[in-house]
């Protein structure tokens, strides 16, 4: 896609936080002692498994939700997911009276689909390696009148994951680098928009599960190229190809790809819970992930990292968690 103007702007970014304030949770910034030590940096871990529906999803699925006329609103809202924004579309739904119906992959975390239906959605379900998800959820939308917000090619979805980063900033100061995790690119775009429209000069990486490798190589192609379907324990970011608006944003504003093993989210999983305390789900361990196996590469002195989630349930979280020979 050509386009004059960029689809999110910072200041897309400042009008989405004000229309999230009293809304969705300003997360905690975590720091650890034991952190910094090991990578050689000050970090500072921006909480978004603390946000609403335990994800930064909430963020982008309530921005673009709140700007639905009423009638749109009676109609109901359609959104494909493999869990996160399942749920926060539901939930942002549920807050404006509105009704949701949310495509979801038939092997999509169980903990995730119950919490989206407690939300009050109607769960469609589709095989995530012989279906096209969008156009299941596209025919769908059409068939019964829907409004579709997609997860994450849309410019009110990507301007509210932003605010994520611009709370971070706000918070803690000028960092000398971003890392967040990439799947289909509206995280890291928001979050480059907000950090390079505030620090021109902070550096942005983004971070990819290694089965699913599709932006960085798209990156390097100078294209959206595709991957075949990735099979990683990182779910939410098991996509074959990057969204055609975030691509058109993070090859101007995205730095650099780093790539991390099943096994290196699994380290991470196990750090954060022994050593921060908190609970992280696969895509959003994937960013300490790099930082901990060194896949970042040299680090800058002050390091912001978006923790994007923490929607594991306890039996999977188990599993993942426990020693290398049961993993």
């Amino acid at each position: 896609m050509t386009t004059t103007n960029p689809p999110v702007s910072l200041d897309d970014v400042r009008d989405a936080a004000d229309r999230l304030k009293g809304v969705a949770h300003r997360t905690p910034v975590l720091r650890s002692r034991t952190l910094d030590a090991l990578v050689g940096a000050e970090v500072f871990l921006k909480c978004e498994n603390f946000q609403r529906v335990g994800a930064f999803k909430f963020r982008g699925a309530y921005n673009a939700a709140s700007r639905l006329t009423p009638e749109q609103l009676a109609k109901g809202i359609a959104a494909y997911s493999s869990g996160n924004h399942a749920q926060a579309v539901a939930l942002a739904a549920r807050e404006l009276g509105s009704t949701a119906v949310i495509v979801m992959p038939e092997d999509a975390p169980h903990s995730k689909r119950r919490a989206t239906e407690g939300y009050g959605a109607e769960i469609v379900t589709y095989d995530r390696y012989t279906e096209d998800r969008e156009a299941v959820a596209r025919a769908l939308a059409d068939e019964r009148g829907l409004v579709l917000i997609p997860p994450y090619e849309h410019p009110h979805v990507m301007a509210g994951q932003g605010t994520a980063a611009l709370e971070l900033l706000e918070e803690v100061g000028e960092l000398d680098a971003l890392m967040a995790p990439v799947g289909g690119g509206g995280l890291i775009a928001g979050s480059a928009t907000a950090a390079k429209g505030l620090h021109p000069g902070i550096r942005v990486l983004g971070i990819e599960p290694e089965a699913g490798d599709d932006t960085k190589r798209s990156l390097e192609a100078g294209r959206r190229v595709s991957v075949p379907v990735p099979r990683t324990i990182a779910d939410g970011q098991a996509l074959t190809t990057p969204g055609e608006l975030t691509f058109s944003v993070n090859r101007r504003l995205v730095d650099a790809i780093a790539l991390v093993s099943d096994d290196e989210i699994r380290a991470a999983m196990r750090f954060a819970f022994e050593r921060l305390k908190i609970v992280v789900e696969p895509s959003g361990a994937t960013p300490l992930a790099a930082l901990l196996a060194g896949r970042a590469g040299p680090l800058p002195r002050r390091v912001g990292v978006i923790v994007s989630g923490g929607n594991v349930d306890a039996d999977r979280f188990a599993r993942l968690c426990g020693p290398a020979k049961d993993s």
